[in-house]
């Protein structure tokens, strides 16, 4: 059977095998780094907070103003890196944020912390839209939920891998340096090495990649283009995409998500060394159980979404399986069941994201495109602030997370309905 390149469609199919096979594992690696240095804050917390002596409400002021710059910034850096391209762009974030997140090694008092977490942000803002709008020049809309999944999948494997080792590197000492310290400085080095990689290795557009044929570039760059004739393009402009309805409904919706996924990452450590006493190791291993959890769920949602090429219903069903285990969080007790609980709600959360971002990509091209993208990740980002905070706040109010765990299954709730309004 043709497609209406005049190929046929084994031609595409073996196209983007080969796409996903080359481009996902290492954009799935860089996106780990970057996630593991966003959140590592979170295990530092369990020596630092007392190290330095910071309250609930310092500590989550420090998390969550990375969120500040990284939302400023994240239009700019878009724009940016659809001007100057996504090899040296994205090489540009990830070393600057690297030298950033090592040097949170010399943080000694709130006004360090914040200002080095700002900084962290700055650094970082555009990396994440940059890697939504790279995957839209590679990837046609029909193949999005299920390759943002995958690709989305490494918050969780940070997760997963992350905790155990984080928990590991608090263990450190010597070097005149505390264990939180060495954690900072080993965990920030792979962004930097990284990023020169990224300089090297990273092609722009299908028509670069030397490893596919001539007819399979030929047959992918028609089904790119075809999408774009066949769903239209609302922003084709950056002007048109800060003013566009679509944009900031679904920004607006997304703003609920990183609610819930720092609120829960940044304090997850905490929460769980509360139930069980465990030591921090301990806590590391029992923090990769809701990661990996969410990781499986992830992944078969998104593959369903493709299968179904419905996207709505799908994250309204992930944001109440969410809601419902935040809500049983804040009710049990004792390691396991809170373990159970929090994993129940990571996997809703994560549920959401290949549908939402598959939704959210399907009317996005050119400088437009790369604008409404960061637009809708920069206001969502807002809700990285407001989700830590909120749990510090309430922790500090109440010495306990559970009326905290409350209000944002609330948020992810109202949130999930929000997206009913928005056509696919």
């Amino acid at each position: 059977m043709l497609t209406g390149s005049g190929e046929p469609r084994d031609v595409i199919a073996t196209a983007m095998a080969k796409v996903r096979r080359r481009q996902i594992p290492f954009l799935f690696l860089l996106y780990i780094v970057a996630y593991l240095d966003r959140i590592n804050v979170g295990f530092a917390a369990l020596q630092m907070n007392q190290a330095l002596g910071f309250s609930a409400r310092t500590y989550s002021i420090g998390a969550g103003i990375f969120f500040v710059s990284y939302a400023l910034l994240e239009v700019p850096s878009n724009v940016m890196l659809e001007r100057v391209g996504a090899r040296r762009w994205i090489a540009r974030i990830m070393i600057s944020w690297g030298i950033v997140s090592s040097a949170m090694m010399f943080v000694r008092g709130p006004i360090s912390f914040y200002t080095l977490r700002f900084l962290l942000g700055a650094a970082e803002a555009g990396f994440f839209p940059g890697i939504i709008f790279y995957l839209t020049r590679w990837f046609p809309a029909r193949e999005r939920a299920r390759t943002m999944a995958t690709f989305m999948t490494a918050i969780l494997v940070a997760g997963i891998v992350g905790s155990p080792v984080s928990g590991a590197l608090l263990s450190l000492s010597g070097g005149g340096l505390a264990g939180w310290q060495w954690l900072f400085l080993v965990e920030g080095v792979p962004s930097i090495v990284l990023g020169l990689v990224v300089l090297r290795t990273l092609l722009e557009r299908p028509q670069d990649a030397g490893w596919l044929g001539e007819r399979e570039r030929a047959a992918l760059a028609w089904c790119l283009e075809e999408d774009v004739r066949r769903t239209g393009v609302e922003h084709g402009t950056v002007a048109a995409a800060m003013r566009s309805g679509r944009v900031w409904s679904i920004a607006a919706v997304y703003f609920t998500i990183p609610v819930a996924l720092y609120g829960i990452g940044f304090f997850l450590p905490q929460m769980i060394k509360t139930a069980s006493r465990g030591s921090d190791f301990q806590v590391g291993l029992l923090g990769a159980i809701p990661y990996a959890a969410a990781a499986i769920t992830m992944v078969l949602t998104g593959r369903h979404s493709d299968r179904t090429g419905e996207r709505r219903q799908h994250i309204v069903c992930a944001a109440l399986v969410c809601a419902a285990g935040l809500i049983a969080a804040a009710r049990v007790t004792g390691a396991a069941a809170s373990v159970a609980a929090l994993s129940v709600a990571m996997a809703g959360l994560a549920s959401m994201m290949g549908p939402f971002w598959a939704l959210a990509t399907a009317r996005t091209s050119g400088a437009g495109g790369a604008a409404a993208i960061a637009l809708i990740n920069s206001v969502g980002n807002a809700g990285g602030f407001a989700g830590p905070y909120l749990l510090g706040a309430v922790n500090d109010a109440t010495h306990s997370f559970a009326a905290g765990l409350v209000i944002i299954a609330a948020v992810v709730t109202v949130g999930g309905s929000l997206i009913l309004a928005i056509r696919e």
